[in-house]
């Protein structure tokens, strides 16, 4: 045998096998609270390790650039067959390496550079590929924010109708990366039909959620609904592309391929496939419904203990800390959280500046602690301890003592609910 293709990576690269060792130890022993983040299953690691990888390929099922696709063929269209069922629409591309780039897709196929768009801002809990300035969509397009209430921090849809009438945008975008509630779309439909606009629902985050019956659907309000496959849907890192009307398939389907990307990564597409079989499974919705549980319990311990969450609290994963009352910074209090075995991070809340230093929120998610097992007790526990590391450094105490029993209760619990067997890279 060719020892090309029998040695393992611990052999053959010593220096890097250490270092993905020493990540899985961290996950393995570390409680992770990143809204963007979750623990993949077995079988959605195999497939992306598996020898699909070798191939490479161009088009899509049935009319490809390269010979020897059949057996590839019959994996992409597992996963848009899954797809579609999954989300109770008549089309879908999962070919997109990212939630960007499919809202990138999205763009090439409605829009001309110069367009108008009218979208979440992000300091309302945006995404920066719906129109930030810094990124491409915000370069090449006219776009228009619309922000949330100041004094409860819900989404202002009485300013979102009057901004649709005055720009009269030809795409409207909602779903975003830190808003914790749930979005009303049949009233944004509503507003888009006011003014020929077209309705984009990015539901990268929550689109779990929805797959597990835990979240109202954008469908069949929305006219384009883009997603991604991590974060609560449990699967690999990859963009999928939902729709009903024919008339947009050539289009859609051109705009990723050629528009916006080439040759797809068929490891991720049977990765994909993978995952959103297990989420057509009835355990499936059960998860969903308790990463919510767990995220309103989250929520409820930490306000209780002084923390305010903005909105009050949560509808999805996804629960934005306020920690101004607290006189603490987002960087510091994440910081902190980390050195007890917790990852967290740092998040801009309305008002604040836009140094990223400056920011007062962080912003914490439930989906990974959900799919480690955590139940609403464990959540109970957590915002405890949270509170206690962030307690401390506010008050400008010692913090060896708290940090260290703070870890040793993350470890215990880590412990108690273990990820992969034998500490599987």
């Amino acid at each position: 045998m060719n020892p090309f293709f029998n040695t393992p990576i611990s052999q053959s690269d010593p220096l890097l096998a250490d270092i993905l060792q020493r990540e899985a130890t961290r996950q393995a022993g570390q409680i992770e609270l990143i809204a963007s983040e979750n623990i993949v299953s077995q079988a959605v690691r195999d497939a992306l390790g598996a020898a699909i990888t070798n191939k490479t390929v161009e088009g899509y099922p049935g009319n490809r650039y390269h010979g020897g696709a059949s057996i590839v063929d019959e994996a992409e269209t597992l996963a848009i067959e899954r797809a579609k069922l999954l989300f109770g629409c008549q089309f879908a591309n999962v070919q997109p390496h990212s939630g960007s780039q499919a809202n990138l897709a999205v763009f090439v196929t409605l829009l001309q550079p110069g367009d108008t768009v009218l979208s979440m801002a992000l300091s309302a809990g945006g995404h920066l590929s719906h129109g930030a300035a810094p990124n491409l969509s915000g370069k090449w397009f006219n776009v228009h924010s619309y922000g949330v209430r100041p004094e409860d921090g819900r989404l202002d849809y009485d300013a979102l109708r009057r901004l649709a009438h005055e720009p009269r945008p030809k795409l409207i975008i909602t779903g975003g990366s830190a808003y914790p509630r749930a979005i009303d779309f049949p009233t944004i439909r509503q507003v888009a039909d006011e003014v020929g606009a077209l309705f984009l629902v990015d539901m990268a985050h929550f689109a779990g959620l929805v797959a597990g019956k835990a979240h109202p659907s954008p469908f069949p309000h929305a006219d384009i609904v883009t997603c991604t496959t991590t974060k609560t849907l449990r699967g690999p890192r990859g963009g999928v592309i939902l729709w009903n009307d024919s008339e947009l398939t050539r289009r859609i389907n051109s705009a990723v391929f050629p528009g916006s990307q080439g040759s797809i990564h068929l490891n991720v597409i049977a990765a994909k496939a993978v995952c959103l079989g297990e989420a057509m499974q009835p355990t499936f919705q059960t998860y969903a419904r308790q990463v919510v549980e767990n995220a309103r319990t989250l929520a409820a311990t930490l306000q209780a203990r002084g923390y305010p969450v903005l909105t009050g609290g949560t509808d999805t994963h996804v629960l934005l800390v306020d920690l101004k009352p607290k006189g603490l910074t987002g960087d510091v209090a994440e910081k902190r959280l980390e050195a007890a075995f917790i990852t967290s991070n740092k998040n801009s809340i309305p008002g604040d500046p836009v140094s990223p230093k400056k920011w007062t929120g962080v912003r914490l998610g439930t989906a990974a602690g959900t799919s480690r097992g955590f139940g609403a007790a464990e959540f109970a526990k957590i915002g405890g301890l949270i509170a206690d590391v962030w307690d401390s450094v506010a008050a400008g105490e010692e913090e060896t003592a708290v940090i260290s029993r703070t870890q040793q209760a993350v470890s215990d619990l880590c412990m108690r609910f273990p990820t992969y067997e034998n500490g599987r890279l």
